[in-house]
């Protein structure tokens, strides 16, 4: 772990409370289950959250990284988090969105330590290069030192023009970088049609990892700027059956439909052009990640495969 991580006040949240439904074929088949994919090995003998553990541990303290988990997901994550505390397992009534979940841990860190800066990170991604991803994110935890009331999107190089991601259109430049340049945000694009999509591949335009970065305090504006009733609705929960009754009547909120888009001037993106990033949203990607980079894990079928080959 770097001195500087140990230094800050850094945590990190990793986002493992989704249904995985888009790859529920695939997971099923693999583990006989229906455990959503960041409990899944898809790579290896680990599964994803196993993975992205691994991956952060160099960068944030174990008593200071979260979970944020769904009760309906227990029996899959009891082992795999065995020996984590309770303290740091956000269990949450139900699936409301990305933004509740977040909006919840901004809020439970806070009352932890006022001077943090936080990661949000998602347990069910790809990283051909992990080395590069935790230099991206020792970059931003830098970058937001200087800039305390915004917060930092990662953006990977686009490859291609996917029409199920969303991208970020860089604006003005603040720090000029060869390999981690950091802009202001210009717009956010949640999958453009296919046209729009070659337009924002010619113009360098990013596609958004969702890892996003700052101070816990410019979440917490971002939250009362966007979802104002839900910030004040967290407020008021400080045990289990206040969490279930505030999860039984609220509605969902996309962190990047609904935050990200409606609060674009507080934002920065730091480029990351060499973790070779993939969202591993459907069987398809899947597949084509495995193809790329040579791996075959235990489960692949090639019939199943073959049959199911197509677009990433």
């Amino acid at each position: 772990m770097s001195a500087n991580s140990e230094n800050r006040h850094s945590w990190a949240v990793v986002l493992a409370g989704g249904d995985g439904s888009r790859l529920q074929q695939l997971t099923q088949k693999i583990s006989g289950d229906s455990r959503p994919k960041q409990f899944c090995p898809l790579f290896g003998e680990k599964s994803l959250l196993s993975h992205t553990r691994e991956r952060i541990a160099p960068l944030f303290p174990q008593d200071r990284t979260l979970f944020v988990l769904s009760s309906a997901h227990r029996e899959y994550y009891g082992e795999q988090l065995a020996g984590v505390s309770d303290a740091l397992r956000v269990v949450q009534p139900g699936n409301r969105g990305t933004g509740v979940a977040m909006a919840l841990c901004v809020q439970t860190i806070l009352r932890l330590d006022e001077d943090a800066t936080v990661a949000f990170i998602p347990s069910d991604h790809y990283y051909a290069n992990p080395q590069s991803f935790c230099d991206c994110v020792e970059s931003a935890l830098e970058q937001v030192e200087q800039y305390p009331s915004s917060v930092v999107v990662v953006g990977a190089d686009a490859r291609y023009p996917e029409t199920e991601y969303g991208w970020i259109q860089p604006g003005r430049t603040l720090v000029d970088s060869l390999v981690h340049p950091l802009q202001r945000v210009s717009r956010f694009w949640e999958k453009p049609t296919a046209r729009r999509a070659e337009i924002l591949l010619r113009r360098g335009c990013l596609w958004n990892t969702f890892v996003t970065i700052g101070f816990a305090g410019a979440f917490l504006e971002l939250f009362q700027a966007t979802v104002p009733q839900l910030t004040k609705a967290l407020e008021s929960v400080n045990n289990a059956s206040q969490m279930e009754e505030l999860y039984s009547r609220i509605a969902s909120v996309d962190f990047s439909k609904t935050v990200l888009r409606g609060a674009t001037r507080r934002l920065m993106v730091l480029r990351d052009g060499g973790s070779g990033w993939t969202d591993l949203g459907t069987p398809h990607r899947v597949l084509d990640t495995l193809s790329r980079h040579g791996l075959q894990p235990s489960w692949l079928d090639r019939t199943w495969a073959f049959q199911t080959s197509g677009k990433p």
